[in-house]
């Protein structure tokens, strides 16, 4: 992790001067005076993140320069592959984003088939075969 926050750690020092040069050439433009720092800050947020979340757990297979690539072999998380709930969130998406341009009671139909979808992908595991 201590790469990741050494890369979003260099975005603070790009984003917060390149704000500050375009508020300069741009004569105060508001909002690119604002918004690119706010950028810097935001990567700041998540390189502080893994900051942190690099003291509290042990160095990665990936975090060692002379690592060989079968020390990350094993076990990398939970993946279902059966999962049909993703295809039901992207149809959620696809209905919502055309209800923007057809009509905007599709926006609320594609709602409500999202949150029926993410409920259905988060508690996957929490039903039939696969119940803890």
């Amino acid at each position: 992790m201590k790469l990741e926050a050494k890369l979003f750690g260099y975005g603070i020092a790009f984003f917060v001067p390149v704000g500050l040069v375009y508020a300069l050439w741009s004569d105060g433009e508001p909002v690119g005076t604002v918004a690119i720092p706010l950028v810097g800050g935001l990567v700041g947020m998540i390189g502080a993140y893994f900051a942190l979340l690099a003291r509290r757990i042990d160095p990665r297979p990936e975090d060692d320069e002379h690592g060989e690539i079968e020390q990350g072999a094993g076990d990398q998380g939970v993946y279902a592959p059966w999962s049909w709930w993703p295809l039901a969130i992207g149809a959620a998406s696809a209905i919502t984003f055309l209800g923007l341009a057809v009509g905007w009671w599709l926006v609320g139909v594609g709602a409500v088939i999202g949150v029926i979808g993410l409920v259905g992908w988060v508690f996957e595991f929490s039903r039939g075969q696969h119940a803890h």
